[in-house]
């Protein structure tokens, strides 16, 4: 028969059990060492970058460090030296040969795709124009209608906006207005730089003025002036090589393909931690909600790391799906 001391004792043995038990399965690092995240310089990376410190090192008790990055430059330094650890925002198809040697060493892996609908490039034109034009929906509905795109400085013909000399978009623009016989109704128009096509689509839009052109997306731009993109074929891999070469003979019509971003990151540090590695596979963000929180930090001319808390106050429905519920609640008790 029990006495009531060895019940007690009992109860107390679960008790330390349960809630002991519920102390250790608290989600940790797994690892003490630093661990490295790319900032890169446009808002969006930058913004990644902190949402991704401030869940690593409040949500998982991570020593994480902030290192600056570039698309190309952190490619090359997760290739070489297999740092930064994480890379939230890696353009893909603008560093391809790189990520296919950075897959074949092993060093390094996908994690995920940032941008639930990839990035996004095409010819855009503001919210009000397509209202007051329905027939332009399409990038060959162009041709017919240059009237609605003319500048008055420039009388007789439409004005595009040209994408910023030494892009990648450039070649692929001039060669789709070639394709799309433009040429002859329309004044390439020189942006310069990316801050003046910025600049260039705030003065129209503020302005109610016409507007078409290249860019790209998720951005606070695409938010914030209320950009529409215009219809264009299915990617094409063949005839999109060719709109790629400056000197392609016959450019041909066909969409851009969707951009693959990645969330990278090095195969020690899964090793490592596989809750962060979990962590990183689920991180992910839709585009048109990623696009308000740049409006807002351009708006309010917000650091990356003050739109990232922005993000993490405001966006909890998106990020708290990514971690588990302490983690969570550990993040938002930081804020």
């Amino acid at each position: 028969m029990k006495t009531k001391a060895s019940i007690l004792a009992g109860v107390c043995l679960s008790t330390s059990f349960l809630f002991g038990g519920s102390a250790a399965q608290a989600t940790e690092c797994g690892t003490k060492e630093p661990i490295t995240v790319a900032e890169m310089t446009w808002l969006s990376a930058g913004t990644l970058a902190y949402v991704t410190k401030s869940i690593l090192s409040e949500g998982y008790g991570c020593n994480v460090q902030i290192v600056p990055g570039d698309t190309v430059p952190t490619a090359t330094s997760m290739l070489t030296k297999g740092e930064p650890d994480i890379a939230p925002e890696l353009w893909v198809s603008t560093v391809k040969s790189t990520w296919d040697q950075m897959l074949a060493k092993g060093t390094i892996y996908k994690a995920g795709d940032i941008f639930a609908s990839g990035g996004q490039e095409g010819w855009w034109i503001p919210d009000y124009v397509a209202e007051a034009h329905p027939e332009i929906r399409s990038v060959s509905d162009l041709k017919d209608h240059w009237q609605v795109f003319e500048d008055a400085s420039a009388p007789g013909k439409g004005r595009f906006y040209a994408c910023p000399p030494g892009w990648g978009c450039e070649i692929i623009t001039n060669n789709l207005i070639k394709a799309l016989g433009l040429d002859a109704t329309y004044e390439i128009y020189p942006t310069g730089s990316g801050a003046n096509l910025k600049a260039t689509i705030a003065r129209q839009v503020s302005r109610k003025k016409p507007f078409i052109g290249w860019y790209w997306g998720p951005t606070e731009v695409i938010s914030k002036y209320k950009l529409k993109v215009l219809e264009m074929p299915a990617y094409d891999a063949a005839k999109f090589t060719c709109l790629t070469d400056a000197k392609c003979e016959k450019p041909e019509l066909t969409g851009w393909a969707v951009g693959e971003v990645a969330v990278a990151a090095t195969t020690k540090l899964k090793d490592k931690s596989p809750a962060v590695a979990d962590f990183l596979a689920k991180m992910q963000v839709p585009n048109a909600e990623i696009s308000d929180v740049l409006a807002w930090g351009d708006d309010n001319k917000a650091s990356p790391e003050e739109v990232a808390k922005h993000f993490l106050k405001d966006y909890e429905a998106i990020w708290t799906k990514w971690v588990p519920a302490d983690v969570a609640e550990k993040v938002k008790a930081s804020l």
